[in-house]
């Protein structure tokens, strides 16, 4: 074989492996496990700016949990689904909450903060999570919620990466590996 046509043929199988072979950047988060309910956006979609309560009452926003990726659910004492996740929203926070990482574990219940936190803390026993309120649901309707739980995945930016509907085990492997992709992929 002469050089010209080993080299050709050597650049074809080459750009033929290139081609079918998976490109690690594209090859997108790990849905696997519980996590093949998650839908990630196509495109990243910013925050809305809506404003929901912590449990003294004060306005918070998404975009204050900026520079961390955000794990936003939704929940309510009287939702079922959410009862049975909440205690692995609280493991997740246990196990992985600090500056890069937390959980904003949203209430809807409409008694705000005197029904969920007693709620929370003393009918279930979590504690690692911080109690917050949207009531009158503003955030859950401009994140489009249609069903509960309902959960979101925030990058550092600020943007959305995607969302779960219904139940999860937030602290099993495959969810902490999907959060995990979105606290390494610079976002």
């Amino acid at each position: 074989m002469k050089p010209i046509e080993f080299m050709s043929k050597l650049l074809l199988a080459i750009f033929v492996f290139a081609a079918i072979a998976p490109s690690p950047a594209l090859a997108g988060p790990p849905l696997n496990g519980w996590m093949e309910q998650f839908t990630p956006n196509d495109t990243p979609k910013p925050v809305p700016e809506t404003a929901f309560f912590d449990g003294a009452d004060k306005p918070q926003l998404l975009a204050e949990f900026k520079d961390r990726v955000v794990l936003v659910n939704f929940w309510a004492t009287w939702c079922a689904p959410c009862v049975r996740e909440l205690p692995s929203l609280d493991r997740l926070q246990a196990d992985m909450g600090g500056k890069d990482f937390t959980v904003v574990a949203i209430s809807v219940d409409r008694g705000g903060a005197k029904t969920a936190e007693p709620f929370l803390r003393e009918k279930l026993g979590l504690n690692e999570l911080a109690l917050y309120i949207d009531k009158r649901m503003e955030l859950a309707r401009a994140l489009g919620v249609k069903g509960m739980p309902a959960t979101f995945l925030i990058d550092r930016r600020g943007n959305i990466r995607g969302s779960l509907t219904g139940l999860a085990e937030w602290d099993d492997k495959d969810a902490k590996a999907l959060i995990r992709y979105y606290m390494q992929d610079g976002s």
